[in-house]
């Protein structure tokens, strides 16, 4: 059975910094592909960030030099650090992991969802 736990959200003024997290089971961890999105209010889920199993990351044009993705194989947990926060990065985040089954490391590669955790940004 798969589960991400996600934490970390909540209400930070403008300029502030938060650091989500988003801890799995069930998966073969380390070889998995972890993203972060976001849905704005009225808006469709867009990715912010990706880091692959070698540590090779992507980041969406709006997040680059702000925002650090990052992953802890040992902890089975990837993070999203979010500096200098303004009212426009407000909306619900989510943890994506593209992998395999921790008991079936042969099979193909699945997405996988966290629950969302809101991240509002205002004074």
């Amino acid at each position: 059975q798969v589960q991400l736990v996600q934490s970390g959200g909540g209400l930070v003024q403008p300029g502030g910094s938060l650091r989500l997290s988003c801890a799995a089971s069930g998966i073969a961890f380390s070889r998995s592909i972890l993203g972060w999105y976001r849905q704005a209010p009225g808006k469709q889920r867009e990715l912010v960030a990706t880091i692959t199993g070698s540590g090779h990351t992507n980041y969406a044009d709006s997040v680059k030099g702000r925002f650090t993705i990052s992953r802890d194989d040992a902890k089975n947990v990837v993070y999203l650090q979010m500096n200098s926060l303004t009212p426009g990065y407000t909306g619900a985040y989510y943890c994506n992991v593209r992998a395999q089954l921790a008991s079936r490391p042969w099979g193909d590669y699945e997405d996988y969802w966290g629950q969302g955790t809101q991240v509002t940004v205002s004074s």
